[in-house]
C-alpha cells in the first residue's frame, strides 16, 4: 500500500484493536490502560501536593501495602469506592461516563448480542478542568 507521502506502507489489514478484539484480549487491555492512567494521574496529584504515601495512607485510613495497590498500574482490581475516596483525599472526584462507540467497534457476541464499551473519564478537579 502507498501512503500519502509516497511511502510503501508494509500494514493493511486489521487494526491492532481488531486483533485485540479477536483474541479474546481487548477488554482486559483497556482495563489496565485506564487504570494505568488513573494510577499516573494520582501519583502525579500526590507529588504536585507533595503527599507522600505514608500521609496518603493515613488520610485514606488505610494501609501503606493498600495504597502500594491502588496506585499498581497493574492491579485493576480496585474498587470504584477506593478510587473515590482516593481522588476525594486529593481535592478531586472521579468521573466515569459511558459513551457510545462507533459501529465498527461494537463486536458481536457468539449469540449475536451487542455490548456496549464503557469510557472512564479522568480524575478531575471540582470545576477546574481534567487533571
Amino acid at each position: 500500500m502507498t501512503m500519502a507521502n509516497g511511502t510503501v506502507g508494509v500494514h493493511s489489514g486489521s487494526s491492532f484493536d481488531d486483533f485485540l478484539e479477536e483474541e479474546g484480549y481487548r477488554d482486559e487491555v483497556e482495563s489496565v490502560a485506564i487504570k494505568r492512567v488513573l494510577a499516573w494521574q494520582f501519583e502525579q496529584e500526590m507529588t504536585r501536593q507533595q503527599k507522600t504515601k505514608r500521609a496518603m495512607a493515613a488520610e485514606l485510613n488505610t494501609s501503606r501495602s493498600q495504597l502500594d495497590r491502588l496506585l499498581d498500574p497493574e492491579n485493576t482490581a480496585v474498587s470504584l469506592e477506593t478510587l473515590t475516596r482516593a481522588a476525594h483525599v486529593l481535592g478531586k472526584s472521579l468521573v466515569l461516563e459511558i459513551r457510545d462507540v462507533p459501529a465498527q467497534r461494537l463486536r458481536t457476541k457468539s449469540i449475536g448480542q451487542r455490548r456496549a464499551r464503557v469510557a472512564v473519564g479522568t480524575v478531575t478537579g471540582h470545576g477546574k478542568g481534567r487533571a
